[in-house]
């Protein structure tokens, strides 16, 4: 079984610092790279829906060429606000 003894405590403070030294060294090297390859994925990603996208839109006009439909559903029925209460006049007192 060990004790605590002050120079223990003082070793394990100065572990302590010597790993966030070299944690932040590290991140400083490393983190602008990994961010870097994450922007472009993003990118990569972002391009191919937007092909997936504008490729699935240019099929739908190619097939219905001659067929326009204009959805009216919405068009006919306004959005109903809802009621929460009466509106209360008041008069100031002096």
């Amino acid at each position: 079984m060990q004790e605590a003894s002050f120079t223990n405590l003082f070793k394990t403070i100065m572990w302590i610092i010597a790993f966030y030294y070299i944690f932040k060294f590290l991140a400083r090297i490393f983190l602008p790279v990994l961010v870097k390859k994450a922007v472009e994925k993003a990118g990569e990603n972002f391009q191919r829906q937007q092909q997936y996208s504008q490729d699935n839109s240019w099929q739908k006009t190619r097939t219905n060429n001659d067929e326009i439909i204009i959805n009216t559903a919405n068009a006919k029925n306004p959005r109903e606000t809802k009621k929460v209460g009466d509106y209360v006049d008041y008069e100031e007192i002096d």
